[in-house]
């Protein structure tokens, strides 16, 4: 079975459930953050929502510089709607998922890096910046969001079975 075939129900599986807790986010807490050195809800929702549009850039290209030198440095930005979130992650995911489908086995043993300012942070191959750059990356970020919606009393969805709000 090809790498791209194995990976694709996992994937699925994970979005599934992050569009779940984005689905979640409530439009008047976008601001709100548990403590200052923190991320606000709303900026929080948006990097979970933008993670797996690492995929594609992954596979077509050899590197990402997120401070390029002589160039702007990656610029984060936050979503202002709900709407605009699940938007932001359905475009993503939807092209995640096609990069994945389409993806040789060979394309997915070549190396990777991620730069900054022209330095080498990590290489690895690409298969191994899908699972960790981009889905334990996002379930990561996605743990932190549940705690963020307890915390203003929004129920947290089921994600791996019942939730201490929703019995499925």
């Amino acid at each position: 079975m090809p790498m791209s075939q194995a990976l694709l129900p996992e994937f699925d599986h994970e979005m599934a459930n992050t569009r779940k807790a984005l689905a979640r986010v409530p439009e008047d807490k976008f601001g709100w953050k548990p403590h200052e050195k923190s991320m606000t809800l709303g900026r929080l929702a948006t990097h979970v929502a933008e993670l797996s549009g690492w995929v594609p850039t992954t596979l077509e290209s050899e590197s990402f510089d997120f401070a390029p030198p002589g160039a702007p440095p990656f610029q984060p930005k936050t979503a202002g709607s709900r709407a605009e979130l699940l938007e932001v992650f359905d475009k993503n995911m939807a092209a995640a998922r096609a990069a994945i489908g389409g993806a040789s086995d060979s394309q997915w043993m070549a190396p990777w890096s991620l730069l900054q300012g022209g330095r080498t942070i990590f290489s690895m191959p690409r298969i191994a910046v899908l699972r960790g750059m981009v889905m334990n990356h996002t379930i990561h970020h996605r743990g932190q969001l549940a705690v963020y919606l307890r915390l203003n009393d929004v129920p947290v969805p089921a994600l791996y079975g019942p939730s201490a709000d929703e019995q499925v």
